[in-house]
């Protein structure tokens, strides 16, 4: 499955202003769970995971993070989005001791466990393109996000 089938412009937040990353998560799974992707329990259950796994990734221009769970909160597969207006602390993937200001969150909710490999491959491919995701945060509009992520290609094939 291709990555962009995952994204949807009702998923996707521009540009707000966010004092922490509970924030993110707040305003994501009510959009997530609004529009009939993520049962009741997928909040609490991001929360919890990202204590004990925290997704926030140092990359070359933008930090971004990537906040997951268990596929049993998970109806349907979605990637909602949220540009931030000001980055918020989220803890480094690589080192959950270091504090990473992140910009842009990705937030997957797959319902199949063997799916997310495939998926997180995809989207690690994405957010490691600097030029993309500086158009990402720069858009105001979903449905612009989701022309920009269908029209970039990785490893030569369109997502």
């Amino acid at each position: 499955m291709k990555i962009s089938e995952f994204f949807n412009k009702e998923l996707i937040v521009t540009n707000f202003d966010a004092k922490c990353k509970e924030d993110v998560f707040d305003v994501l799974y009510k959009k997530l769970y609004e529009n009939g992707f993520v049962k009741e329990s997928y909040l609490e259950a991001i929360k919890k995971r990202e204590k004990n796994f925290p997704t926030g990734l140092q990359l070359n221009r933008y930090n971004v993070a990537i906040p997951h769970t268990d596929p049993e909160h998970v109806i349907k597969p979605a990637i909602a989005v949220a540009t931030l207006k000001n980055p918020v602390i989220f803890k480094n993937m690589a080192n959950p001791l270091e504090d990473v200001e992140v910009s842009l969150v990705f937030m997957i909710a797959l319902n199949e466990a063997h799916s997310q490999v495939e998926m997180l491959q995809q989207l690690i491919q994405l957010i490691q393109n600097d030029v993309l995701l500086e158009k990402i945060i720069r858009e105001d509009g979903g449905d612009e996000i989701i022309e920009i992520i269908k029209n970039c290609t990785l490893n030569d094939e369109t997502v």
